[in-house]
């Protein structure tokens, strides 16, 4: 098993090492190979996503990335930006559905904006779709208007779009997910004003027809983002376009208690991934050693369970990072009266501990 390395930007580096750490604690016959992405990558080669980079992506079983971004980044052109590597994997590398599962684990119900009750036992798929959209569709730019309420004067303009092939894999990927779960999807739209989303309703109709053993419900984004502060716990699987996706899945973090405890998977047809958390790369508290990893730990966990067939060592990071937070331990930005605040090296170093652990009393009760 071959995994590409990729830290990029902020806390990028800090947070992949504890990952790293977990990683090698299973002992398992993999080989890991680092390269550039991102800030890093264009201070370094002149490019965001350099060639090489690209090149041990598309050769690795398995990519687990950091974060890309910085401020000082901001004026280079758009294709020089650091944010344009991750739209490049997500290109090249095929990746069309983004998994992001937000669940509120037990300990940290008191860290979510919204009251316990409304988020206990909380655990919600999001199914982004990842290639189409208004984030890649043509034409795009900016031109000086000829028609319209301002003619003459400079304008901007993206195109959303969708094909009928694009909505059915995602569409499938989200049934197929619901089927191991509560059986129920939530397929996310604006089909009262656009034209995209009224064939992306239809299409997901369509395909629901092979699923009847699955429950669907068609929900306006608008209405989806009341209902994610409302009562969250009443959705299950929530399938929806790039663009919706991309912020309803930030809203639902945030129920967790923090954003920085929400892993992610980005997937292609054959379950090839790039595993991120859902955080950014918070250049603001870059080197400080408090960045929470945990998400990038959890992603680590679902690269082993969906891209590399390790569904048990999956399991055991899943149990240590819970058992972590059991035993009171917790980064700043989900600390609170009685746990005890630690740093990003502590918090990995307490995770491997709790592997360890772990493979010491299997050990045990086999022989």
């Amino acid at each position: 098993m071959k995994i590409a390395i990729l830290p990029g930007d902020g806390i990028g580096h800090e947070i992949i090492a504890e990952a790293v750490k977990v990683l090698r604690a299973l002992e398992l016959p993999f080989e890991t190979e680092f390269a550039d992405v991102g800030g890093t990558a264009y201070a370094n080669h002149g490019h965001p996503l350099p060639e090489a980079t690209l090149a041990l992506a598309k050769a690795a079983d398995a990519v687990l990335f950091g974060a890309v971004g910085d401020y000082k980044y901001d004026k280079l052109e758009r294709h020089l930006r650091p944010e344009q590597a991750i739209l490049g994997l997500r290109k090249n590398l095929a990746l069309f559905a983004n998994l992001r599962p937000a669940i509120c684990h037990p300990q940290l119900t008191h860290a979510s904006s919204l009251k316990p009750e409304l988020v206990s036992g909380l655990d919600i798929l999001i199914i982004r779709e990842l290639t189409g959209d208004i984030y890649f569709g043509q034409p795009r730019g900016r031109r000086t208007a000829v028609d319209g309420h301002f003619p003459g004067a400079d304008e901007a303009f993206d195109t959303m779009r969708y094909s009928r092939p694009e909505i059915e894999r995602i569409a499938h990927v989200a049934f197929q997910a619901a089927r191991k779960r509560g059986r129920k999807v939530t397929s996310v739209d604006k089909a009262n004003v656009l034209e995209t989303f009224q064939f992306w309703r239809d299409v997901v109709t369509d395909v629901h027809a092979q699923y009847p053993d699955v429950e669907l419900d068609h929900m306006y984004v608008d209405n989806a983002a009341m209902q994610l502060v409302k009562a969250p716990k009443k959705l299950d699987v929530v399938v929806t376009g790039n663009m919706f996706g991309d912020i309803l899945s930030d809203e639902a973090a945030m129920l967790t208690g923090s954003i920085g405890m929400l892993p992610s998977a980005s997937l292609d047809a054959s379950n090839k991934g790039l595993y991120e958390p859902s955080h950014g790369s918070a250049p603001d508290i870059a080197g400080k050693g408090i960045a929470n990893p945990l998400a990038t730990i959890l992603s680590a966990a679902m690269m082993l369970r969906y891209s590399l067939q390790q569904a048990d060592a999956a399991d055991r990071i899943e149990s240590a990072v819970t058992s972590v937070l059991e035993s009171g331990l917790r980064t700043v930005d989900i600390a609170s009266a009685g746990t005890r605040t630690v740093g990003t090296r502590e918090m990995g170093d307490a995770v491997v501990a709790a592997i360890r652990a772990t493979t010491t009393t299997i050990t045990k009760t086999t022989s």
